[in-house]
């Protein structure tokens, strides 16, 4: 532990405590509920996970999720607790069962455009969201279109007291934030509730937090029927969906952004243990959430400690300072979640992808879509653009035509290396992919047709990108190799791997397995095409 986590809990627990109020608000559950949650869900994880950054604490969007939930269900107000511990726990045992599966390695299908686009977007999301309670109105409508656009038809009905209330809070935690180890947004904080109380700006229409009470209730279950019961199995699996989304999205980020390394399935596990914790103490569901993160990273965080004093940090101050907490405006707690997020609004990310021209147009698409769609259907859209991609790229590839450089072994792209020599009579080739079932074809017929075009007696054919074939790859192998001996050509394989021999003897095409060669050179030679200087 270091001075830096000591600085980064305690500032990091000034943002906590007001996601905590507003997040219980979103889901309609009392605000001591998310602050529980909270304080279980950092120690819980800090305990399991590996990330240095991760705030596990209640997230906007599970919160919205357990709203939905609960509003579906008609429930007593003691019955809705109950309710939403049963969907947390079950949340959490969905993320230990994930991790035991191994599951994880799906995470390899987001790639890191996609993340950064996320992020982006998350943070813009998030950032939006918080424009109400700085204006002192709300807003109806689920979707941020609506939500920008209801502020816009009702700025005559803006409490200028809150937004100014706000914007100082926003200039004071930013101006103090560039001293670093200074705990800026835990001092703002107490600069708000000072404010409130000498400028009485709850008389000026400005909206406080109020009293907050912090108790764990007995659970009753009465009036639960089993058609609520099946209501809350659909919704748990969408929960687990975005937790995972906005958690691994956040996580990753921020250990790509550092260098750090972290392990998918511990993380599962991790999230799955803090559920289970903050189900324990009859909270809300929890994750790593983005804004949070954003200000353990901000405020220098070195290791889980930072958590750990977060959540004490937390606790200390909603057990001493609630009294002066309930008159905390709520402006200047959305000014504070404000102030966390702009260290994510660097555009250098995204500038860059535009600068290499690769995968720039995945990243907008995984931005957009957060904003469009929201958190989980914004994330399966962005990965489902990247996987289709990938297999776009798969199913075209290049076919490079080689050469050999300087009369040694190395064998290269004679578009990039014109001086590259060409054997006389033999054309080698190498598709800049693997060859699999969607592209076997489709390269073995471009292979065909140059064949014709340079009039050549033989092909090499360079197996380098494939470790391993499927069937389909293999039959157009054999039938590719069937048609050039009809036409008189001879086909040798180089750079074959010995999985994708072993599979040729059991196919019976021992033909070809005494036509491959581990390097393009030896391919060459036993064509006669040219001979080995070192032979």
């Amino acid at each position: 532990m270091t001075r830096a986590d000591v600085a980064a809990g305690v500032s990091v627990a000034g943002l906590m405590l007001p996601e905590a109020v507003a997040y219980a608000g979103i889901a309609g559950l009392p605000p001591g509920q998310a602050i529980l949650s909270g304080i279980a869900g950092c120690l819980a994880y800090a305990a399991v996970g590996r990330s240095r950054f991760a705030i596990v604490s209640p997230t906007s969007s599970s919160a919205a999720m357990l709203a939905a939930a609960l509003a579906a269900m008609p429930l007593a107000t003691a019955a809705r607790a109950t309710v939403a511990v049963l969907v947390i726990a079950a949340t959490g045992l969905l993320f230990l069962v994930a991790a035991a599966l191994r599951l994880g390695g799906l995470t390899g299908f987001i790639a890191r455009p996609v993340l950064r686009g996320f992020a982006f977007g998350l943070a813009i999301t998030i950032i939006l969201r918080q424009l109400p309670a700085v204006t002192g109105i709300s807003v109806p409508g689920g979707n941020l279109a609506d939500l920008v656009a209801g502020l816009g038809v009702r700025i005559a009905l803006w409490n200028w007291w809150s937004v100014g209330s706000g914007v100082v809070a926003l200039v004071l935690i930013l101006a103090l934030r560039r001293r670093r180890g200074i705990p800026a947004a835990f001092l703002v904080l107490g600069a708000g509730i000072a404010a409130a109380r000498l400028l009485d700006l709850p008389a000026h229409g400005v909206k406080v937090i109020g009293p907050i009470a912090l108790e764990i209730g007995r659970p009753v279950v009465s009036g639960l029927d089993w058609v609520q019961v099946g209501h809350l199995a659909q919704v748990v699996p969408p929960l687990v969906l975005i937790l995972f989304a906005e958690s691994w999205g956040t996580m990753r980020s921020l250990a790509l952004r550092h260098g750090d390394a972290i392990a998918p399935d511990r993380e599962l596990a991790a999230i799955g243990v803090a559920n289970i914790a903050a189900a324990a103490v009859q909270g809300m569901p929890v994750g790593a959430g983005f804004s949070a993160g954003a200000a353990s990273e901000a405020a220098g965080a070195t290791s889980r400690w930072t958590a750990v004093l977060a959540a004490l940090t937390l606790a200390a101050l909603a057990l001493v300072a609630r009294p002066w907490i309930a008159q905390l405006p709520e402006a200047v707690l959305a000014a504070v979640v404000v102030a966390a997020l702009t260290h994510a609004l660097d555009p250098k990310p995204l500038l860059r992808l535009w600068r290499i021209d690769r995968d720039q147009i995945v990243a907008l698409a995984a931005m957009a879509g957060v904003l469009a769609l929201g958190v989980l259907n914004g994330m399966l859209v962005a990965i489902a653009l990247s996987v289709v991609a990938l297999i776009q790229r798969l199913a075209t590839p290049t076919l490079i035509t080689l050469g050999r450089l300087d009369g040694g072994h190395d064998y290269v792209d004679i578009l990039r290396h014109p001086d590259a020599e060409v054997p006389p009579g033999v054309l080698i080739v190498r598709p800049a992919e693997p060859l699999f079932f969607a592209n076997a074809e489709r390269i073995l017929a471009e292979v065909e047709v140059r064949a014709a075009a340079a009039h050549v007696r033989a092909i090499v054919f360079s197996l380098e990108e494939s470790a391993d074939l499927d069937s389909t790859a293999l039959d157009c192998l054999d039938e590719f190799d069937q048609r050039l001996g009809k036409e008189g050509r001879r086909l040798q394989l180089a750079r074959v791997r010995d999985v994708v021999r072993d599979l040729f003897a059991e196919a019976g095409l021992t033909s070809l397995v005494k036509r491959s060669s581990y390097s393009v050179d030896d391919a060459v030679v036993a064509l006669g095409g040219m001979h080995d200087p070192g032979a």
